[in-house]
């Protein structure tokens, strides 16, 4: 802790997807962000004075962007897919070799930047266990944190309850968002809200050369952090 305020400048990535979006959102809301760049491959849909995006295809080579990349002093990194339906081959790299092209380039260009990567609760850090993509997602959380940022931060959260009206939400959150109440009460550390989340990484921009996994009861504790 102890950062004075400075000038938030802030990449979101995945913002046609509901993290992102949620993240998004509240970057745009949040008195504590100057600026916000987006990067997708298709437009987001939305319009704002602190807002600017980038479309390009390719997330592998960021080289034709790099020149419009620096000067953010923050990453807030929601993209992702699912294991489910996916071959071990297309998972590792949508996982693990784009999010490290990404974080690879940022680093270069902006040594002050603090990166926050959405990852998963069940994750596994030692890239030992059972589950593949336990072990990719755990191998891309050791390998953000030796590259050269001035902090990293590794969410993973659980069930994530969306903001009311968000375009990106899953389908079927609207149907079993009423589990959230017993779900938070019964298991804080597996729930929280897509407020909290993106809070907690705005949060993290006071805070000075850390390294942190952080679960879920975690992500609710930074979020409610004093600014």
């Amino acid at each position: 802790m102890g950062k004075t305020r400075a000038e938030n400048n802030v990449i979101i990535t995945g913002t046609t997807g509901m993290v992102g979006e949620g993240i998004l959102i509240q970057c745009l809301n949040s008195p504590e962000i100057n600026s916000v760049l987006v990067i997708n491959r298709k437009p987001c849909g939305y319009v704002h004075p602190k807002l600017k995006e980038i479309i390009h295809q390719d997330f592998f080579n960021f080289s034709p962007i790099e020149n419009q990349l620096a000067g953010y002093n923050a990453c807030f990194f929601g993209l992702g897919i699912s294991s489910v339906g996916v071959d071990d081959d297309t998972y590792y790299k949508m996982t693990y070799t784009l999010t490290m092209h990404v974080a690879q380039t940022l680093a270069k260009l902006n040594e002050d930047m603090t990166f926050c990567y959405v990852s998963g609760g069940g994750t596994d850090s030692t890239e030992k266990g059972r589950l593949k993509w336990a072990r990719v997602k755990g191998k891309t959380e050791n390998d953000l944190m030796k590259l050269p940022f001035e902090q990293v931060f590794n969410f993973r959260p659980g069930f994530i309850k969306p903001i009311k009206g968000q375009k990106y939400a899953h389908k079927f959150y609207k149907y079993i968002n009423w589990l959230f109440p017993i779900g938070r009460a019964i298991y804080q550390n597996g729930f929280c809200t897509m407020e909290e989340l993106a809070n907690a990484m705005i949060n993290t921009l006071s805070h000075n050369n850390e390294r942190k996994i952080l679960e879920g009861k975690d992500i609710i504790a930074l979020a409610n952090e004093p600014s």
